[in-house]
């Protein structure tokens, strides 16, 4: 725990070197980081009506599953783009691109976090549960574009060994968005409903992500 909050303490200069690249960055920084935002953003988008019943549960929930989906999008990924590294001829390159990916990932957590007092004024503002899906859906998108904007920013070196590493950024980002979204799908609640008991996973047989979020845009276009 002393470990983790000496890291912390380094967030300034952390966010200002990832922005850099993130070359210098220790791992560690970068997983204290990604842990520590990701879960305080967790607990914020669990607490949509929070003040109802035993929903802080939601919150709590949100602050362990947060990290977690991070984590593991990027456990789940990375196997698959070593091998395309591989196959590539780029295996040698494969440490710099990791320390890449989790400056990103770190990124994305901290861009997260930033966002949570937006999340928070539009749950003041009574949203219903599908506003509320929505307005966090908006700002894990946002968040992505600003870390993938970085992840960007740190390939130069890499694009200048192989211009491959260019085509196999953009298998890492399709690769990963969409791993990342059914992800979160399958480790839901996070934000929950007024009809259920607050549960840390949904017993219930898996769905599709893509189509569940097709139908909430649809239904609120028909609205308007």
């Amino acid at each position: 725990m002393t470990a983790l909050m000496r890291s912390l303490n380094t967030v300034p200069a952390t966010l200002t070197a990832l922005g850099r690249g993130g070359v210098h960055v220790r791992l560690w920084t970068m997983f204290a980081l990604l842990c520590a935002a990701s879960a305080l953003y967790g607990a914020v988008m669990g607490s949509w009506e929070v003040s109802l019943g035993n929903r802080w549960f939601l919150m709590l929930f949100g602050a362990v599953k947060m990290p977690l989906l991070v984590i593991s999008t990027t456990l789940i990924c990375l196997p698959g783009f070593f091998v395309l590294n591989t196959i590539a001829g780029l295996r040698e390159d494969f440490s710099l691109a990791m320390r890449a990916i989790f400056g990103a990932q770190a990124a994305f957590a901290a861009a997260l976090l930033s966002l949570a007092p937006l999340t928070l004024f539009i749950y003041t503002c009574g949203v219903d549960r599908s506003d509320a899906v929505l307005a966090n859906a908006a700002m894990f998108t946002l968040a992505t574009v600003l870390a993938q904007g970085l992840l960007f920013r740190s390939y130069p070196p890499l694009r200048e060994k192989s211009p491959a590493h260019h085509r196999l950024l953009w298998a890492w980002l399709i690769l990963s968005a969409f791993v990342g979204i059914h992800m979160g799908w399958m480790m839901r609640p996070f934000i929950g409903s007024l009809e259920s008991q607050p549960i840390f996973l949904r017993d219930e047989t898996l769905t599709n992500a893509y189509v569940v979020v097709f139908r909430l845009i649809a239904a609120k276009l028909a609205i308007l």
